[in-house]
């Protein structure tokens, strides 16, 4: 009889980001860890990358769409709703910066908007929170933005998330970048790859 390991979502992306952290890295802390568990377990359910209720008000007709508004009407908001709205606003740019950047170039907003608004976001967070061990969390999201942008990058990349034609992705990214985590998904599906030396050759 077959055994099955089952694990839990925390413990699958507790996990991951300690590997994505020693590859990019960067270094982290415990409650900064803790917060990107339950941000990732957040966003299992896609729904939840759609402009929630609490966003917007039970009486308003047109609820925020691009980051820019939701900044916006985050900033004319009393107390209470402006944290939830920037919350939103700076989890949601993070997550899709990191997971799905390579379509992010395509769009006319690229991945930069994402950043900017992103971290502008969780620096109201960290002056607007009391508590001092998640106001360091909003702070250093702010400050090294584009650092934990890489490092759910490369979970993205070791998962293969990204795509209806994630080989095809894959295999594209490997021969542009030669990138070992790209090559060693494609081994694994079974595909051959050209040697880093014979792509260096391709390439000149």
């Amino acid at each position: 009889m077959s055994a099955f390991l089952f694990i839990s979502p925390e413990q699958h992306f507790s996990e991951a980001l300690k590997e994505a952290f020693e590859q990019r890295k960067v270094k982290s802390f415990p409650h900064l860890e803790t917060y990107l568990i339950h941000m990732l377990k957040h966003y299992l359910d896609s729904r939840n990358l759609f402009t929630p209720q609490s966003t917007h008000g039970e009486h308003s007709e047109n609820p925020p769409e691009t980051l820019a508004e939701m900044y916006l009407v985050a900033m004319n908001s009393e107390m209470t709703r402006k944290k939830e709205i920037m919350k939103t606003l700076a989890d949601r740019s993070l997550y899709l910066a990191g997971f799905f950047g390579d379509s992010l170039q395509k769009k006319l907003v690229d991945i930069d908007y994402y950043s900017e608004m992103g971290s502008a976001a969780y620096f109201n967070l960290s002056t607007l929170t009391k508590e001092d061990h998640l106001s360091e969390v909003y702070k250093t999201f702010s400050n090294r933005f584009v650092e934990f942008v890489e490092v759910l990058s490369y979970m993205s990349e070791k998962s293969a998330v990204q795509a209806d034609q994630n080989v095809l992705r894959l295999y594209d990214k490997y021969l542009k970048t030669g990138s070992e985590v790209a090559r060693e998904k494609l081994t694994q599906m079974g595909i051959m790859t050209l040697p880093k030396e014979q792509l260096k050759l391709n390439k000149a």
